[in-house]
């Protein structure tokens, strides 16, 4: 089984990975097979409309995620990871007021958005909770081609025929060979033992098979670059955050009280908190403004890595460019293990598979940097990953606002925690991670779908919209 860190973690936009950089991919995806010889052409036809309609979690809180925004934005052919956020609107209003869209290298196609993009709330599709339909037509109205696409989370797309594939093979992709390839976390420390090479050792040698050292720092050093300067513009920031709930940004008034701090040398019991806290919260703040973020390993748990790698930066003085590379390349073996052998969806497993996930990353790398064990390693990511399970996904009025902001801090503390606990033992526990990770699973399969991601229970139908 192999998940590249660049999978893992991917540069785009808030303020959901799965319900904002999903379906502006699948856009994308939709508008290169409408160009491709893969399907079959009737004779003397060419596409002249196309619709599109949400479906599931995609519908019920696609509003609120920016989900419509993301179908038009992706069919006019942009991108998530060079969209640029100041444009975003002008491009929408320029569709919305002409009803066509013009991607590169594409003729027009009528698409009127108070029409053409439904939000179906009624008619789930079978695969997965975030499922979308694009289709097709000539000039006359007639259906020239259709494709289902799902939202699998973190940014993952996939046709229904590619989600059957993947869960008849267990996810293992053709063709990829790697000297490491472990799917489980126990065959992660099998390998390590036999090899007696590092987890970041053994998954930089799996993606070196890809691509060159270089190639590998650079994208790593891209990753965290990216974070870091979504923490900077979140500690800038300040004012209300859009999408009706008023929620107001605290993440640069926290920041100005703890450099006060600071600079006066003042005793606080809970500085490292507190500053894990801020970081946390401004990626979170950056993402629900639809600013530029990296999955880690999904948006709404987008503040959870960055947070623990500035803390990392931050606090010890060891810390360097090596040190996060190894961090980020831990992270990404624990999340690939996480998602092939349960889900990073909250939309499938409610929040414990996105914070929850996080945090099992986040401690793994933390760890790793701090000098861990592959055992150590492995103990810190079950640890923080056991105290999010069952944890539900219930955004008020579907915005990655509440409880998603705090929420990603209180990941970031616990995985801090879980890295210092399981460091201060030999890497012996009771619970192994994999076993974790399956009860991660089956709580998913068993929670009420109210509970995951749709905004029909817990705090969103609790808390007064106001």
């Amino acid at each position: 089984m192999f998940l590249s860190v660049f999978d893992v973690f991917k540069i785009g936009i808030g303020p959901s990975s799965s319900h904002t950089m999903g379906p502006m991919s699948a856009a994308n995806r939709f508008l290169e097979l409408i160009l491709s010889d893969e399907w079959p052409r009737p004779s003397h036809a060419s596409v002249a409309a196309i619709k599109v309609s949400l479906h599931g979690s995609l519908a019920h809180t696609g509003i609120g995620h920016g989900s419509g925004r993301a179908v038009v934005l992706g069919l006019v052919g942009e991108r998530p990871d060079r969209v640029d956020p100041d444009r975003m609107d002008v491009l929408i209003d320029e569709v919305e007021r002409t009803g066509r869209i013009t991607p590169p290298g594409h003729p027009s196609y009528e698409f009127q958005p108070k029409t053409d993009l439904i939000f179906d709330k009624k008619v789930p599709l079978p695969g997965h909770a975030n499922g979308m339909s694009f289709s097709a037509f000539d000039k006359d109205g007639r259906l020239l081609l259709k494709r289902i696409y799902y939202s699998i989370g973190g940014g993952f797309v996939v046709t229904d025929t590619e989600l059957d594939a993947m869960r008849a093979s267990k996810n293992k992709p053709a063709g990829v060979k790697v000297p490491f390839p472990f799917s489980t976390a126990q065959e992660m420390l099998d390998m390590a033992a036999r090899s007696g090479m590092t987890i970041a050792q053994m998954k930089r040698a799996n993606e070196e098979c890809t691509m060159s050292p270089q190639e590998l720092n650079e994208g790593l050093d891209r990753i965290w670059g990216a974070m870091s300067s979504c923490i900077d513009r979140g500690l800038s920031q300040d004012g209300i955050m859009p999408g009706g709930l008023k929620v107001r940004r605290r993440a640069r008034s926290i920041h100005d009280k703890l450099q006060e701090e600071w600079r006066s040398n003042k005793i606080n019991p809970l500085l490292a908190n507190d500053w894990l806290s801020v970081y946390a919260m401004a990626v979170n703040e950056e993402n629900a403004a639809g600013g530029r973020v990296v999955t880690s390993p999904t948006n709404g748990a987008a503040g959870v890595v960055p947070a623990t790698i500035r803390y990392y930066m931050h606090f010890h003085d060891d810390a360097d460019q090596h040190g996060v590379r190894d961090y980020l390349l831990t992270a990404a073996a624990i999340g690939g293990i996480i998602k092939h052998n349960a889900s990073i969806s909250g939309a499938e497993v409610g929040c414990q598979g996105e914070v929850g996930s996080a945090s099992a990353m986040a401690a793994a790398g933390l760890a790793a940097v701090m000098g861990g064990s592959p055992e150590q390693i492995e103990n810190a990511a079950e640890i923080a990953l056991e105290h999010h399970l069952g944890m539900t996904c219930d955004p008020v009025a579907g915005l990655v606002q509440v409880p998603c902001i705090e929420r990603n801090a209180l990941g970031a503390v616990k995985a801090v925690t879980a890295a210092s606990l399981a460091l201060k033992g030999d890497g012996q526990h009771f619970v192994p991670l994999d076993a974790c990770i399956e009860t991660m699973r089956q709580t998913g399969v068993d929670m009420n779908e109210k509970y995951k991601e749709t905004s029909t229970g817990g705090l969103a139908v609790n808390v007064v919209e106001c």
